[in-house]
């Protein structure tokens, strides 16, 4: 066998199961041995922002990671805004980026470029193979690391001639390092404040947003403590059964409003909070004037087992609020608007669906109601870059093909990758991809106003709207191989996601609002 042998029955070996694709010439060796290793599914996309944002929802939802295949260093680039995203979800992902042969390098060939410079930023670990006897054992360690606590994205180069030439490497199995619990000390510093503090919050993210993490946080609540759980968190429970935290509010002066008198806060799974972006005279740090902070467990630390020895040492009840079951009982009517269509989502969401949400400011229209309909998870968009939502429900989709994915999505923020519902298509994933359609960058518009740039002029609004020419969404999915239909009414949205919720496939949904 060849190096690319090596190296796809290693991550086989380690349960890598998934490649998410879009190879180039460095990368044929690699193609070719997938037909002596039926094990590993690639999943092509036609852009490396769908294969790295796939890679994302897999690992999510896998809990473990899948391949990225991506031609040399603009095949990385291409797709560096999803793994910005994986980053701060902290998916583990194995991002296989091909290279020019070792001797091949010193030439400095046109797709020649410093791949682990470019790598750097949204990897936790970086190497480059430089023989095929290596390909198995650094397979191991990038398989690893990725899935060291807090994980997220690694980067393993592979040059051409590691890839073509002969090895006789066994796979290699990697060892998956477990998240230490926080110490004692912290446990008891923490339970000792909030006992001190005359109004404490605890605001949770990462692995403690999870349904065990949800469990102890809402013990706390029926205890008397606030909680408060990040703003946008990369995989999270909703709905009836679950307890819902209150979110860290988006717009910095709304958070600090809410937060009025907190006179501690502590953090589990997460860090302090800070603002999105920073805006004239107005903080960065999201933390109230005088208020104490302490970790009581690290985005690498276990924060399900900090949560419930928090719990305990304040002597809280054994079990704490829950979401009720409550759909709403009649079908909207009228011009479709988010909030509309919110209430035909929450009437028809299957238990355990999948929820990928880049839907940017129709979000809260959905995401209101959906808090007491059937049991779903959530992946919200992490990093801030858009473009997330259908990539996502393609990996949420292809680890978990048991459930209904729906895709939730702004017009703007679709366009980044719209190239994901020809994938949805070709690999018949059970996605039903929504579109809410405004023709216009809506957040940029409030954005603008808020960073005191004022009102977008002529010129300013031919960076901001979205409407000349109107994109034809329909025309656009039914290209690229997806049942199609719009919306405009909230009856006809209501009768669209009922039926795609009630048939296995993909459908696309433009919900003109």
């Amino acid at each position: 066998m060849n190096g690319a042998d090596a190296l796809i029955a290693t991550f086989v070996a380690n349960e890598v199961t998934a490649c998410f694709a879009n190879p180039g010439t460095s990368e044929m060796q690699f193609v070719a041995a997938l037909d002596r290793n039926p094990q590993m599914r690639p999943v092509l996309c036609l852009f490396e922002g769908v294969a790295t944002g796939a890679a994302d929802g897999y690992g999510r939802m896998a809990e473990r990671p899948a391949c990225t295949l991506l031609h040399l260093g603009p095949g990385y680039g291409n797709g560096a805004a999803n793994l910005h995203n994986a980053r701060r979800a902290f998916t583990p992902i194995v991002n296989v980026i091909g290279d020019h042969a070792t001797y091949h390098r010193q030439y400095d060939a046109p797709l020649n470029s410093d791949i682990a410079t470019l790598v750097k930023p949204n990897s936790l670990w970086a190497k480059s193979v430089e023989s095929p006897d290596e390909v198995a054992g650094v397979a191991a360690e990038a398989v690893a690391a990725s899935q060291t606590p807090p994980c997220g994205p690694v980067a393993l180069i592979l040059p051409a001639d590691s890839a073509w030439l002969e090895t006789r490497s066994a796979p290699v199995m990697a060892q998956k390092p477990a998240r230490p619990a926080p110490k004692g000390e912290a446990v008891e510093a923490a339970a000792r404040a909030i006992k001190a503090a005359k109004k404490p919050m605890v605001l949770i993210g990462g692995q403690a947003c999870r349904a065990e993490g949800l469990k102890e946080a809402a013990r706390l609540q029926a205890a008397g403590v606030q909680v408060f759980a990040d703003t946008f968190v990369a995989r999270q429970p909703r709905g009836a059964g679950h307890y819902a935290p209150r979110r860290m509010q988006y717009f910095g002066e709304m958070a600090l409003a809410e937060l009025e008198g907190v006179d501690l806060m502590v953090f589990a799974g997460t860090a302090q909070p800070v603002a999105f972006f920073a805006y004239p005279n107005r903080p960065s740090v999201l933390v109230p004037e005088g208020c104490r902070t302490l970790s009581l467990a690290d985005r690498a630390e276990d924060a399900v087992a900090g949560l419930a020895a928090l719990a305990d040492a304040l002597g809280a009840p054994k079990q704490g609020p829950a979401q009720p079951l409550s759909k709403p009982d009649a079908a909207p009517s009228g011009a479709l608007s988010p909030q509309l269509a919110g209430i035909s989502v929450a009437r028809h969401l299957p238990e355990g669906a999948i929820v990928c949400d880049d839907s940017v400011t129709s979000g809260g229209g959905i995401a209101v109601p959906a808090m007491t309909c059937a049991p779903h998870e959530v992946l919200a968009l992490t990093g801030g870059a858009i473009g997330a939502g259908l990539p996502l429900a393609v990996g949420a989709a292809v680890a978990c093909p048991e459930r209904k994915v729906v895709s939730l999505n702004g017009d703007g923020a679709a366009m980044y990758t719209v190239q994901s519902l020809w994938t949805m298509a070709r690999e018949n994933l059970d996605v039903t991809a929504v579109v809410f359609a405004n023709n216009t960058y809506r957040i940029l518009n409030i954005e603008m106003m808020r960073t005191g740039a004022g009102q977008a002029g002529p010129q300013a609004a031919k960076l901001l709207e979205l409407g000349d020419p109107a994109i034809d969404w329909t025309s656009l999915a039914k290209g690229l191989g997806l049942p199609a239909v719009r919306c405009d009414t909230a009856e006809a949205f209501e009768a669209a996601f009922a039926g795609a919720m009630a048939r296995r496939g993909p459908m696309f949904i433009e919900a003109a609002i």
